[in-house]
């Protein structure tokens, strides 16, 4: 444990320079932070594969009868990480992270220029060292397949052919609901999203936004932050948990759901227990049951109509001529319109998933390589006029715009999808447990919702892996039949259909 706590100290650590080289960094600094992030993950991996943990663990091991459920757990989680990473050399972890923060620049530089030519050496050398370490971890996780020991990585005893099956229920769910809404009399106003609103009056409404759901970054006892970056994303836990969002003055909404998005990220880390600090068993337990918890705050809870029915007349205060006139059933309807767009991120929940299984396909077929890394804007591209009916302009709104492949985090795509499932799961369950949660939130109370989701999921840590943490939460197997349900049933009344 000793060992342990050390290896989360400086992996925290990393992960304020992380946090650092997308928000405060100067441009000149990269090189630099390249190799100061290549050091740390370098000393990190060598204190992970130090032999005495083995013999440590090995001792361990022997005495497990004397182990209670807890220290069980720790211990599983110890050898399974340290039977993997002690497999990968060195020089290839250096030589990843080092090439991370090149990648990610070249990346950010691409998508600003609209040109993946000026990407595609460094995402084909990222490529390339990812499946070096998948190859490795294949053999040690037993797993099928390169891609299969990805996923693992995000999703533990997660398959591609499990993924498949899933999705293809999900797919098919999703189009017929999408023809029903396409089909529709009844159509949102959309205009109502476009009104501008100065970026210095919507960092008032991300704090009206972060006050309502506990997240505290003004007090003498915060522990979290909110910053501006490229691409939202939050990392930290605990005391220190730090979210970013991007203002956009004609599209106020993207930076209250993006705010809401990561923030349920942050209250999942903050809602970790308290007694398991610095253990593996206090850590969250995947990224999917992750994305469930910042999903769930964005849509189920953000775009909800007793949310919208409390918040506007606060936003209408912050910003009298931007929602002058605004009715909250209008704001309802337009924050949950059905629009197959070409951004992830600006997604609405129906066509959401479709997003992740055009990146899902295509991380399949490179990893078994079908596709080369200089077809992949067009595969893109057609993938999206297939499954969304849009048409791609360029490199910046199609294959670069998101900043996942730059760090290398093939098999993460995934767990956006299977979080929609989760949270479907968790909704249905907390909706039998806490009754009254639409009328509580419409008075401005998140307390209860707050307290079923740490109770739940934050107090479970890393105790479970997701399948059995879904399973002890709500009773039952994975299954889209939840999540179709609140779609359809918000839809309907959207829609009147």
């Amino acid at each position: 444990m000793d060992r342990s706590k050390e290896l989360f100290v400086l992996g925290s650590a990393a992960g304020i320079l992380y946090w650092d080289m997308e928000t405060k960094m100067p441009p000149r600094a990269l090189p630099l932070r390249g190799e100061q992030l290549s050091a740390l993950e370098l000393l990190l991996h060598k204190k992970h594969t130090d032999p005495e943990v083995d013999h440590l663990l090995s001792a361990c091991e022997k005495d497990i009868g004397s182990f209670n459920p807890v220290q069980k757990r720790n211990l599983h989680l110890l050898r399974k990480s340290y039977d993997e990473s002690a497999r990968l050399p060195d020089s290839l972890v250096m030589e990843t992270a080092k090439h991370q923060s090149k990648c990610n620049g070249s990346w950010k530089k691409a998508k600003a220029a609209k040109d993946f030519k000026m990407f595609r050496d460094d995402l084909e050398k990222m490529i390339d060292l990812r499946e070096q370490a998948a190859e490795i971890l294949m053999q040690v996780k037993g797993s099928s397949t390169p891609y299969n020991a990805l996923l693992d990585e995000f999703e533990p005893n997660m398959t591609a052919e499990r993924i498949d099956v899933v999705f293809s229920g999900l797919r098919d769910g999703l189009v017929k609901l999408i023809d029903k809404v396409r089909s529709a009399d009844k159509q949102p106003d959309l205009s109502i999203l476009s009104r501008k609103v100065p970026v210095d009056v919507q960092k008032r409404m991300s704090k009206e936004v972060m006050d309502f759901i506990t997240f505290d970054t003004t007090s003498e006892n915060a522990g979290g932050r909110l910053d501006e970056t490229e691409h939202p994303f939050s990392t930290g836990s605990y005391d220190d948990v730090r979210i970013t969002t991007h203002y956009y003055e004609d599209r106020f909404i993207s930076s209250i759901f993006s705010v809401m998005h990561e923030g349920g990220h942050a209250l999942y880390e903050q809602g970790l227990p308290r007694e398991w600090q610095y253990q593996p068993v206090g850590s969250a337990c995947s990224y999917g049951i992750h994305e469930s918890q910042s999903r769930f705050v964005e849509n189920i809870i953000g775009r909800s109509p007793e949310y919208i029915g409390h918040a506007l007349p606060r936003f209408r205060k912050i910003a009298p001529k931007a929602f002058h006139g605004m009715s909250s059933k209008d704001l309802v309807s337009a924050a949950n319109a059905v629009c197959p767009s070409k951004i992830r991120i600006e997604a609405d929940e129906v066509t959401y998933a479709l997003h992740i299984i055009v990146r899902y396909e295509i991380e399949k077929e490179i990893f078994a390589h079908k596709v080369t890394v200089d077809e992949l804007p067009q595969l893109w591209n057609q993938k999206y006029s297939d499954y969304l009916g849009v048409k791609v302009e360029n490199d910046g709104e199609g294959v670069l715009q998101d900043t996942h492949w730059s760090g290398g985090s093939f098999g993460y795509f995934p767990s956006y999808a299977l979080g929609n499932i989760y949270s479907g799961m968790f909704l249905e369950k907390m909706s039998k447990d806490v009754p009254g949660w639409r009328s509580g939130l419409h008075k401005g109370e998140f307390a209860p919702v707050l307290q079923w989701l740490r109770q739940n999921v934050h107090s479970k840590g890393n105790f479970y892996d997701p399948a059995d943490l879904v399973r002890v939460a709500t009773g039952k197997e994975l299954t889209i039949v939840p999540f179709m349900k609140y779609l359809e049933k918000k839809m309907s009344r959207i829609y009147e259909f």
